[in-house]
């Protein structure tokens, strides 16, 4: 029999839902784009590309998931391998995000309540601050649509056209769903029972 702090807590495994939600989305946008879309440069200093946010949102997963790979000793999201390729091939994203998805998966199976470190730089300093899956999974979802957002203004300038539900938070989308739901007029047999 498994004891109660051995199973993934629920939110634990909603959590990893919205973040498998959310890497559908740009994975699925990743992987329609050409090399030369993907390192379009926007702005004044054409620091803005598609793949330097994708390859951002990348590596604070990998980050998280080498952290845990190691016990969970710290979670550094500074201590980022920036790798090149992924901001430069779409193709080459998109299978790092398929891996990304297979390891999350993962996790909603795992036990949640173990105590995580993250390594903050402050100044000179670095402070360790304590964490937990739960609010690691619950940060990644908002980085990752926050960057996501940014990322649709970007195509939108490529004239790339892009689900309206890409790059807006999960608690956007209920949000709206219940708002919608609200404003369903009554038909008018349901008018006559009421």
């Amino acid at each position: 029999m498994t004891s109660r702090h051995s199973r993934p807590s629920p939110d634990t495994v909603r959590l990893v839902e919205e973040n498998l939600l959310t890497l559908c989305q740009l994975k699925d946008m990743v992987g329609s784009l050409s090399p030369d879309i993907y390192q379009q440069a926007f702005g004044e200093h054409g620091r803005h590309t598609l793949g330097k946010h994708v390859r951002h949102i990348i590596d604070h997963y990998d980050a998280l998931l080498e952290g845990l790979d190691r016990g969970g000793e710290v979670i550094d999201y500074e201590q980022r391998r920036r790798d090149e390729a992924l901001e430069q091939w779409p193709q080459q994203a998109a299978s790092h995000l398929v891996g990304i998805e297979s390891r999350l998966s993962v996790l909603g199976g795992e036990p949640s309540s173990a105590a995580l470190t993250l390594a903050y730089p402050l100044d000179e300093e670095r402070l360790s601050l304590a964490s937990s899956l739960d609010r690691e999974l619950a940060f990644l979802t908002s980085h990752s649509i926050h960057h996501m957002a940014i990322i649709a203004l970007l195509a939108e300038q490529s004239g790339i056209h892009l689900p309206e539900t890409f790059g807006v938070h999960p608690s956007t989308l209920r949000h709206w769903q219940r708002a919608s739901e609200e404003q369903v007029p009554l038909s008018p047999l349901s008018r006559r029972s009421a």
